[in-house]
């Protein structure tokens, strides 16, 4: 069982750049998120360091998540791609940094590129590391060239009409965390007459009921937004509890719609 401890609620920065982001993250910290994501190829690592930095918040109590991209897999190029993200971010070291997609085509081997992840985490420059959008037979390999303890988690595409039933099953039958992303599913199931309706119930808002859905099956979430009034919102929704009826209505809504699905890059998917 992996006893990592990982934030259930972080702030997504993706699609985020230059002002937006420094803005966006300024405010999470200043209204209590205490866990924010990024990634290489989102451009904006500088940024989120920038706006950290500025925040007051003590680095130690803030939670940095990093993605290491595709292009520096090679094992000579992992480390030193960490390094150059740590200086963007203005820290000596991440608390958790994934492999943010399995290598397109298996160009680099796993082995390779997920031993050159821990060699970094053995350097000090991440405390945890993970992976990001694998399959099952991507996390048994995983699981068997790292082992289940050393996964902080696999942050896959979830919301409720992608509820990714097969990879979910098994990461928790491995004892391997989730962490949802695109939660929401970039907005659209806030117009869902099943979400709404349990909103309305509540008192509460679509975006509180989608977070809260994760949150209750042990998914840790990292929701974006570029407005205070929203990131506030969201942070609620850890506060929300939602009936097992409610909860099974949702289940209903699993459509298989998958919206984070590069071509040249996604796998075989569950």
């Amino acid at each position: 069982m992996n006893t990592n401890t990982l934030p259930a609620f972080g702030l997504g920065t993706f699609r985020l750049k230059g002002a937006v982001v420094i803005d966006s993250v300024r405010q999470a910290l200043e209204l209590g998120y205490r866990a924010v994501d990024t990634a290489q190829i989102y451009g904006n690592e500088a940024e989120v360091g920038q706006a950290i930095a500025e925040s007051g918040v003590p680095r130690g109590d803030i939670f940095v998540t990093t993605k290491i991209w595709t292009d520096h897999f090679g094992g000579d190029k992992l480390v030193a791609s960490l390094k150059d993200s740590l200086v963007k971010l203005r820290t000596e070291q991440v608390d958790l940094t994934l492999i943010h997609w399995p290598s397109p085509n298996g160009a680099v081997p796993m082995a390779e590129y997920l031993g050159a992840l821990a060699e970094a985490k053995r350097q000090g420059l991440t405390k945890q590391i993970g992976i990001s959008n694998f399959t099952v037979a991507l996390m048994q390999r995983a699981i068997g060239i790292l082992g289940t303890a050393e996964i902080a988690t696999n942050q896959i595409e979830l919301h409720p009409y992608l509820q990714n039933r097969t990879a979910a099953a098994f990461a928790k039958r491995q004892g391997l965390h989730v962490t949802s992303y695109m939660t929401l599913a970039y907005g659209k199931v806030l117009g869902d007459p099943v979400i709404q309706a349990i909103a309305d119930a509540h008192g509460a808002t679509p975006a509180q009921v989608a977070l809260a859905w994760a949150l209750q099956q042990g998914y840790a979430v990292i929701p974006s937004s570029t407005k205070r009034a929203n990131l506030e919102s969201n942070l609620k929704a850890q506060q929300l509890r939602l009936s097992e009826a409610e909860m099974a209505q949702i289940a209903t809504l699993d459509r298989g719609e998958r919206l984070a699905n590069p071509e040249g890059l996604a796998p075989a998917w569950d």
